[in-house]
C-alpha cells in the first residue's frame, strides 16, 4: 500500500525558511482581511478635498499641492477611482467650498481665517471646486459640497447617502493628512462604518508628517492598506476571484 507522507506539506529546515513561510502565511491571511472588508457590494470610495483649487497645480497651498501630485498621491487617487468605477464601487467626492460672500462659513479658528486671505479661494461655481485631473468622475459618482466645518461627514450628507447606499466599508483617499482626512476617518469610524485608509493615497506637510499621523494615529481604527492591495479587491469579478 503506497505510503502518502511524503506529500505532507514539509516541515521547514531553517530559521529563514520558517520566517519566510510566516511572511507569506501573514500576506495570505491579511490579502483574505482586505477581501473580506472590501466587497463591492458595501463599499465606498470616498475622495477628500481633490479639487482643483487645493491639490491643482494652482492650488491655494502650493506646499500641499506639490506634496500631492510629485509624490503620487494624486495619480494613485485617481487609480483608485477608475477601479472602482470598473469594479462596481460607489466613488464619492468630498469637496470644501465657500459662497463668494463667506455666508455660514466657519470664522471661529485660525486655519478659517487664514483661508480667507489665500489668493485662490474655493468658491462655489468656480473651476477651484471642481474635481481636479487626472482624476476621472463618472456619471454615478456623488459629490457632496460643503460650506462649513473641517470634516466631509459632520453635518453634511455624507452619512445619509452611505446607509442609502448599505456601505459597511469606507475607503477615505485625498488631503489632508493635517486635517480633513483624520476627521473624515474618525467621523465615520464614530458612525459606525470600518474604515480602510490607503497610506500612498493621501497627502498632508511636511511630507514626513503624513506616515507618522498613519502609523500612530489612523492605524489606531482603521486599516491600512495600499492603493495596490485596494485595487486588488476593487477589480471585476474574474479577476477579484483570480486573486483568491
Amino acid at each position: 500500500m503506497p505510503s502518502y507522507a511524503s506529500e505532507s506539506k514539509p516541515k521547514s529546515n531553517s530559521k529563514s525558511e520558517q520566517k519566510s513561510e510566516s511572511q507569506w502565511e501573514s500576506r495570505s491571511r491579511r490579502e483574505r482581511d482586505l477581501r473580506g472588508l472590501l466587497d463591492p457590494v458595501g463599499t465606498v470610495l470616498l475622495t477628500v478635498e481633490c479639487q482643483r483649487g487645493v491639490v491643482g497645480p494652482d492650488g491655494a497651498l502650493p506646499e500641499l499641492a506639490r506634496e500631492a501630485r510629485t509624490s503620487g498621491v494624486l495619480d494613485n487617487v485617481a487609480r483608485l477611482v477608475a477601479a472602482a468605477h470598473a469594479g462596481g464601487v460607489q466613488v464619492l467626492h468630498a469637496i470644501a467650498e465657500r459662497r463668494p460672500d463667506g455666508r455660514g462659513a466657519n470664522h471661529n479658528a485660525r486655519l478659517f481665517r487664514a483661508a480667507e486671505r489665500l489668493p485662490v479661494r474655493q468658491v462655489t461655481g468656480t473651476s477651484a471646486v471642481q474635481v481636479a485631473p487626472p482624476i476621472e468622475v463618472a456619471e454615478e459618482d456623488l459629490i457632496v459640497r460643503r460650506l462649513h466645518g473641517l470634516s466631509p461627514l459632520a453635518g453634511t450628507d455624507v452619512d445619509a447617502l452611505l446607509r442609502n447606499l448599505g456601505c459597511r466599508t469606507l475607503v477615505v483617499a485625498g488631503v489632508s493628512a493635517n486635517v480633513a482626512v483624520p476627521n473624515a476617518v474618525f467621523d465615520a469610524v464614530n458612525l459606525g462604518y470600518t474604515v480602510v485608509v490607503p497610506a500612498d493615497a493621501i497627502a498632508g506637510v511636511p511630507a514626513d508628517y503624513t506616515p507618522a499621523m498613519i502609523r500612530h494615529t489612523l492605524a489606531l481604527v482603521a486599516t491600512v492598506a495600499t492603493t495596490d492591495e485596494v485595487l486588488a479587491c476593487f477589480g471585476p469579478p474574474e479577476r477579484r476571484a483570480a486573486s483568491i
